[in-house]
């Protein structure tokens, strides 16, 4: 089994090179899964329906998300009619207070069917929004998937400290397939298989303009370091780029054979 995953998609120069990767590395790579990150789909802020749907059109099988999720507001009656955009799993749900949509799915292969991957999602709390424990809700949604039978599942840690996503990576080492890093929006070098056959990477990059600060007009972004003083952000125009990882995975046992990354900065 060979999934690729697609770092944070920053707004329209990000939307476009994955449409173009997709075109290229899908037949290229004979992937049977693509898992994306869609957060900062919308000018740099969250989802909408419309450009979701354009994801799972174009072949993505999986949306994952982050803390943006819920930054354009008509996602969350969009996040009822599918199962495969998701959100944190480790978001707080009490019945009083149910926080929409879902945490983990499981997608079956569109031209091999009977191929299933599991794919869960979860925050970090280091920096940021202090949720439930992403170490815990991880391990308790993967131990759900392996006792429907899935074997292949894919973790998306979105979180901020590099300390805790590769600590996440070594706790979930041999209970999933692969623990990939997302949130920082610039890929590391640290592509890995662990002793227990997870394949795993710190942070998967993003994919968007990257004659940028992570996605943002480098000038706007120096005017906010140098005057501390809040302007608001916008997308960088330009050329986009992708940053994306293939992992392949012994179907039968779960665990990773190999982890590949790719970067290319302007490509259309």
């Amino acid at each position: 089994m060979r999934v690729l995953y697609f770092g944070d998609v920053f707004a329209s120069p990000g939307r476009a090179a994955v449409r173009f990767a997709l075109a290229r590395l899908v037949p290229e790579h004979q992937v049977d899964f693509v898992v994306v990150n869609g957060e900062n789909c919308a000018h740099g802020n969250g989802i909408l329906p419309e450009m979701a749907q354009d994801l799972l059109d174009n072949g993505v099988d999986v949306i994952t998300t982050g803390n943006h999720v819920w930054d354009q507001k008509q996602i969350i009656p969009y996040m009822a009619t599918t199962t495969r955009l998701i959100r944190p799993a480790n978001y707080p749900d009490i019945p009083a207070f149910k926080t929409p949509g879902r945490g983990s799915t499981v997608v079956e292969a569109r031209a091999k069917p009977g191929l299933k991957l599991g794919v869960i999602q979860v925050m970090g709390r280091v920096f940021m929004d202090s949720l439930d424990c992403p170490f815990r809700v991880a391990e308790d949604e993967a131990s759900k998937l392996e006792a429907l039978g899935i074997e292949c599942i894919l973790v998306d840690i979105h979180a901020e400290a590099s300390s805790e996503k590769q600590a996440f990576a070594h706790y979930m080492d041999g209970k999933v397939s692969a623990v990939i890093g997302s949130h920082s929006h610039v890929q590391t070098a640290d592509e890995r298989i662990l002793p227990g056959g997870t394949a795993a990477i710190t942070d998967a990059g993003m994919c968007g303009c990257f004659d940028s600060v992570i996605g943002v007009k480098k000038e706007i972004s120096i005017q906010r370091f140098l005057t501390k003083r809040p302007f608001r952000w916008e997308p960088a125009e330009g050329a986009g780029g992708y940053c994306a990882v293939l992992v392949e995975i012994e179907e039968n046992t779960g665990k990773a054979v190999s982890i590949q990354r790719f970067r290319e900065t302007a490509v259309v």
